[in-house]
């Protein structure tokens, strides 16, 4: 087994360097399944009709907030080979899990545990969807897209909304 070597096994992250992904936000996500493959139902007459696979992706979706108190959903749309989604993570949780208090706050800092973050969301979503379906289902990463301002939130709510609609024009359409 060859040595670790920080220069040929590092994975280069897309997130966006120094950014607290854990902080109050909106943000635009995007799921692909491996491979692009089309797996959770098909478009038709521009709507999206789901099959079991795209059905078990619908319901963890809606399940999220459900575990995560400190998400809020809104626009999302399964597609074919991807999913988009509009998340908020408002920053708090009903529970005190997923904050290390150390021993002194003044000392040390209050450390935000990854549970709590966009990513631990989107891996605990993606892990949800491949354990109930039995098979791989998704592409390494995700995107993501911090919103900043109403306009942008509308457009990528429009954009989502008609996604179905322009499936033939979709750059993640094969």
């Amino acid at each position: 087994m060859p040595k670790y070597n920080r220069e040929i096994h590092h994975r280069r992250s897309i997130r966006l360097q120094h950014y607290d992904y854990a902080q109050t936000g909106v943000y635009f996500i995007t799921l692909c399944t491996l491979n692009r493959e089309c797996l959770f139902g098909e478009i038709l007459a521009g709507e999206m009709h789901l099959n079991k696979l795209g059905t078990i992706v619908r319901d963890e979706w809606l399940q999220t907030p459900c575990l995560r108190p400190n998400i809020r959903l809104g626009e999302w749309v399964v597609m074919p080979n991807h999913f988009h989604g509009i998340v908020e993570l408002n920053g708090q949780s009903k529970s005190r899990r997923g904050v290390l208090h150390t021993p002194s706050s003044d000392v040390y800092p209050i450390i935000k545990s990854p549970s709590q973050t966009l990513g631990a969301m989107v891996r605990g979503f993606k892990s949800a969807v491949t354990r109930r379906a039995n098979i791989p289902v998704w592409q390494r990463n995700y995107w993501e897209h911090i919103i900043r301002n109403q306009d942008s939130h509308h457009d990528i709510a429009t954009y989502i909304t008609n996604n179905p609609a322009q499936w033939e024009t979709d750059s993640l359409h094969r």
